[in-house]
């Protein structure tokens, strides 16, 4: 059976990633590929403005890194304190939970999404913890939260 080449224009599962070149069954191609969007044919045009995206995506993958890789620095260098009313033995009433930090995050003038945070199970305790945030797939950094007796 002849096969052609397309270029993928989205992740097709099974197949390939965005900017492959791949070989499929002409029917594959004309009637799922090519309708739906997902992959083009292999002309030279095709291939070059793909090779071009490929670039162009890799140039802003790389600016992207540099800016976690700064935002990480800046956030490493903060500390944010959160007052949570306590009982007896110092037993905290409630938890600090990722919405608290991201709040007590924005009162300073940081903006920071909470979804990011890292947090396995809200802080019940009182004094200094390092909280987990994934900025980029490659950068994480540690949020500095001191839990203190409030009103």
């Amino acid at each position: 059976m002849a096969q052609v080449h397309v270029v993928l224009q989205a992740d097709v599962q099974n197949l390939g990633k965005s900017g492959d070149l791949v070989k499929v069954r002409p029917g594959y191609a004309r009637n799922f590929l090519i309708p739906r969007g997902l992959a083009a044919p292999a002309t030279a045009g095709n291939v070059a403005r793909i090779e071009d995206l490929r670039r162009q995506a890799f140039a802003r993958a790389a600016k992207e890194l540099v800016a976690a890789q700064e935002f990480g620095k800046k956030l490493e260098s903060l500390s944010v304190k959160i007052a949570r009313a306590v009982g007896e033995e110092n037993k905290m009433y409630g938890s600090v939970t990722s919405k608290d930090i991201e709040d007590a995050f924005r009162a300073i003038g940081v903006e920071i999404d909470r979804k990011r945070i890292q947090l396995d199970d809200p802080i019940k305790v009182l004094g200094l913890s390092e909280v987990v945030i994934k900025l980029h797939h490659d950068v994480v950094a540690k949020l500095r939260v001191e839990v203190v007796k409030g009103t």
